[in-house]
């Protein structure tokens, strides 16, 4: 190996001397021999030299027999050799060649006559381009006939022409021309707008579209060398080497006589099929790869767009047979395998695993598509012809992708939170700025569908899920409400809590209708029309749950020993369930039916915890009411102070009872004690004597004010039945008959009814 005053001497190995290829044999030869000299006379003499000889002595051996083993660079390099020297220097241009990047499985080529395949034999010559000044194939063909495939001619320039690249590429010869010639290269950095960069690009991409095919070795290296070849990805010189191939079977089936060679051009035949398919494969491969790797296989995608838009003109031609799909749909399908490589890639924990599982394999999800088409649009839409409309075929490949994708992950979901990622993630991020309309795949994506394709009823399917999971999630809810009131409250006879203004208070209407709130918000953001249909679902399960409520309070507190905290309770659940309906009645616009059947049940509800309460307190005052107008009233005030007593709890209980419910129920009560009162008064027969008319007339009037005064603090409504008190007062203080018919007509004319009493 040179030392490194020796590499110094021969230059960079950046520096590429550039050599007139049209030099010739000896040129390079003679430029080989003095290169290899020069670089021994400046080693050391002694054993280091003689070791550096025979290193560089081993190299060229080495060389040597790379060269003989391999006739594909002698093929490849004597016909372009040839190629050039025929058409009078005229080479292929590298800027006409065109790459693309889609292919579909093309059809197995059969080369028998008859055959339902395309095969890869017919119109050789009539689908490639002429090259400017030249010739076509067939004639070529037909000028190199009698070249062998094992000429040893064409082994040896081939071995000197890849010594003198070798050369160039180590830079054995060095000089002071080629560091100007470095320098002069060197330009200084500019600035290019965005706009002259798209239009730069955007000519690179047009000037590909057309090509001309490489000049077809006269005679194909060995069917196992062209597999070899298509293995190891060398796809121009594998493809030109199986023209060639087909070529050479076709001039053998139509020199073709005896069945020996019958049999020769069948085993041929199978070859050639096979080998069509092996390059159909691994194009499918480069191509499925490509977003992997784009930049290992951009090379590739270039000879993949040659091969298949060869194909496509031979399969144009009259009399060809195309495949399902073709070239060109097997470059499709390709493309729409790597896509759902790609979504399959993205990591999906098992819903056990993570309880935000789905969330996050979707945020992932859309980042992984971004990223993929960004490569699309800045690297691989490059390697291919516009014809190909590469962005477009990715995108639509995505849309197809995502939703089969989706599709499967669907049949997983099982929560209402899943469903509603899902449906969020479909309507709301797909299309918008976070993923198919992101600024980073402007303006590619300006002209595209960004939709998905999702069969038909699909979505309709997983709203109609979505409406049916949030009525069971609400029952689950429900239940749940139910049981902390049983756990924290019930069994433990914890007194209820009271709010800011001071009235019996429980959670459960804000727990209920927190969950409606937040299942319509949620379903809104997704579709307005889902929101009515996920409310109208809450609301039809809510409908039970107040005599649901009523069934479990009952069972669990029956049995209370305390009357007081009984009461307390009662009092609550109708502030409760008064503060639901009000909340309810915000979705009567959208969902009538079920809000005036839910206001009904609730009404039911509160009416029978109001009679509730009303029964305790009749069953608690009876006893003292029916000892009113005896002779121990007469003589004592204990059961009226009993009767007042137990009348002021209940209004200090009624203070924390919420409107209109409070109003309705003191109204009834009062009925009800005025009811009694004269009832009893009504009932028995009084012998008052000594002046004791007096004493009772003026002993019910003093009771009778204090129990409207009572009533009056309570907020009745009832206040009608005041003046009764004062009419019967009047009536049992008179002696005189007529005094009594008097006051008699007057009681009559205000109380009607008071003979039903």
């Amino acid at each position: 190996m040179p030392s490194r005053d020796q590499m110094a001497e021969i230059g960079e190995p950046g520096d590429i001397e550039e050599v007139n290829e049209a030099q010739g044999l000896e040129g390079d030869r003679s430029s080989l021999k003095s290169t290899m000299e020069r670089n021994v006379k400046t080693q050391p003499d002694g054993p280091v030299k003689e070791k550096k000889l025979g290193m560089m002595k081993q190299f060229r051996e080495s060389i040597k027999r790379v060269g003989e083993r391999s006739p594909l660079a002698s093929n490849s390099k004597d016909s372009k050799d040839k190629s050039n020297s025929e058409q009078g220097g005229h080479g292929i241009d590298p800027e006409v060649t065109s790459p693309t990047h889609q292919l579909p499985p093309p059809p197995s080529p059969c080369l028998s006559a008859g055959s339902p395949m395309a095969s890869p034999l017919k119109g050789l010559g009539g689908s490639f381009q002429r090259k400017e000044g030249g010739e076509s194939a067939e004639d070529s063909l037909q000028k190199k006939h009698t070249r062998t495939r094992s000429d040893p001619l064409a082994i040896g320039d081939s071995l000197l022409k890849k010594g003198a690249s070798i050369r160039r590429s180590l830079r054995l010869v060095g000089n002071k021309k080629d560091k100007t010639l470095k320098q002069e290269q060197l330009q200084p950095v500019t600035e290019i707008t965005v706009d002259e960069k798209r239009e730069r690009e955007k000519e690179r991409v047009e000037i590909k579209e057309s090509y001309i095919l490489p000049e077809i070795p006269l005679t194909p290296v060995s069917v196992m060398q062209i597999n070899k070849l298509i293995g190891m990805e060398v796809l121009e010189e594998a493809y030109l080497n199986l023209l060639s191939l087909c070529q050479e079977f076709q001039r053998e089936r139509e020199e073709c006589t005896e069945e020996a060679s019958s049999m020769e051009l069948a085993k041929k035949e199978k070859d050639i099929r096979l080998l069509y398919n092996a390059l159909r494969d691994k194009v499918k491969e480069i191509v499925r790869d490509s977003n992997s790797f784009p930049s290992r296989n951009k090379d590739l995608l270039v000879h993949v767009a040659r091969v298949i838009q060869e194909e496509e003109k031979r399969e144009a031609e009259p009399g060809g047979v195309v495949g399902p799909g073709g070239w060109r749909g097997a470059w499709r399908e390709a493309v729409s395998e790597g896509v759902q490589a790609t979504l399959k890639s993205v990591h999906l924990d098992r819903p056990e695993q993570n309880a935000s599982w789905l969330a996050i394999h979707l945020g992932m999800l859309g980042k992984a598509i971004v990223e993929d088409l960004k490569k699309v649009k800045g690297e691989l839409q490059g390697s291919y012809p516009p014809s190909f409309n590469v962005f477009s075929t990715y995108v639509s490949c995505y849309h197809g992708a995502v939703s089969q994708h989706l599709k499967r992950l669907q049949q997983q979901v099982t929560d209402l939170k899943d469903y509603y990622s899902l449906l969020d993630w479909i309507i709301n991020h797909y299309e918008s700025e976070k993923i198919m309309s992101s600024p980073s795949l402007r303006p590619e994506m300006e002209a595209e569908n960004i939709g998905l394709s999702l069969e038909e009823g699909f979505l309709d399917q997983l709203k109609g899920k979505y409406c049916m999971r949030a009525k069971e999630d609400m029952r689950a809810s429900l239940d749940k409400i139910l049981e902390l009131e049983n756990e924290d409250m019930w069994i433990k006879k914890q007194a209820p809590e009271t709010d800011d203004e001071h009235f019996f208070n429980s959670d459960i209407h804000m727990d209920i209708w927190t969950k409606v709130k937040s299942n319509a918000v949620n379903s809104k953001r997704i579709d307005v029309n889902l929101e009515m249909r996920v409310v109208c679902s809450c609301l039809e399960e809510l409908q039970q749950f107040p005599k649901r409520f009523e069934t479990e309070f009952r069972y669990c507190c029956n049995s209370m020993e305390n009357p007081s905290l009984w009461a307390d309770y009662q009092i609550t659940y109708i502030n409760s369930f008064r503060a639901l309906k009000e909340h309810m009645e915000g979705y009567r616009e959208s969902c009538p039916t079920q809000v005036d059947h839910l206001s009904r049940e609730v009404d039911g509800l509160v009416h029978r915890l109001v009679q509730g309460l009303e029964d305790q307190f009749k069953n608690d005052v009876r006893p003292y009411l029916r000892r009113m107008m005896t002779r121990k009233w007469l003589s004592t005030d204990e059961d009226f102070q009993q009767l007042l007593s137990r009348t002021e709890k209940l209004s200090q209980r009624c203070s924390q009872m919420r409107h209109p419910y409070v109003q309705m129920f003191v109204s009834s009560l009062h009925y009800y004690v005025v009811k009694e009162y004269v009832s009893q008064l009504m009932k028995n027969n009084y012998s008052c004597k000594n002046r004791k008319h007096d004493k009772a007339a003026t002993k019910m009037r003093v009771q009778w004010n204090e129990l409207n005064d009572l009533f009056e603090e309570m907020n009745t409504t009832h206040d009608w039945l005041h003046p009764v008190g004062d009419h019967l007062s009047n009536i049992i203080g008179e002696k005189n008959k007529s005094d009594i018919k008097n006051h008699l007509k007057h009681l009559v004319a205000d109380y009607p009814d008071i003979s039903r009493m």
